[in-house]
């Protein structure tokens, strides 16, 4: 039995033009620890580390959820290129953390 994480993610406006704008939160679990996963990316993607902890996240909240609906319309043409993606991405984070 696998343990999930809990996460809550909050996305608030910081300037809002519209002051009527509520901040956005909603919760999700994932199997991977994401704190882990973004300091991975900040290690080894080469990327600058605010934009490492962006894709960690986003990539940690769309991955999981083509997942469960990989035949949606929506996904379908995608899928291959994020696996591909995917792949690469681990591939390059493998090399730069051994």
């Amino acid at each position: 039995m696998s343990k999930e994480n809990q996460y809550r993610i909050t996305v608030e406006q910081i300037n809002p033009d519209n002051e009527a704008a509520q901040p956005l939160q909603f919760e999700f679990q994932d199997r991977e620890d994401l704190f882990k996963l973004v300091e991975n990316l900040k290690k080894g993607s080469g990327l600058p580390e605010s934009e490492a902890t962006i894709l960690s996240v986003g990539l940690r909240l769309l991955g999981p959820l083509m997942m469960q609906n990989r035949k949606h319309p929506l996904f379908i043409d995608f899928m291959p290129h994020f696996k591909t993606f995917m792949q690469n991405l681990k591939t390059t984070i493998k090399s730069a953390l051994s």
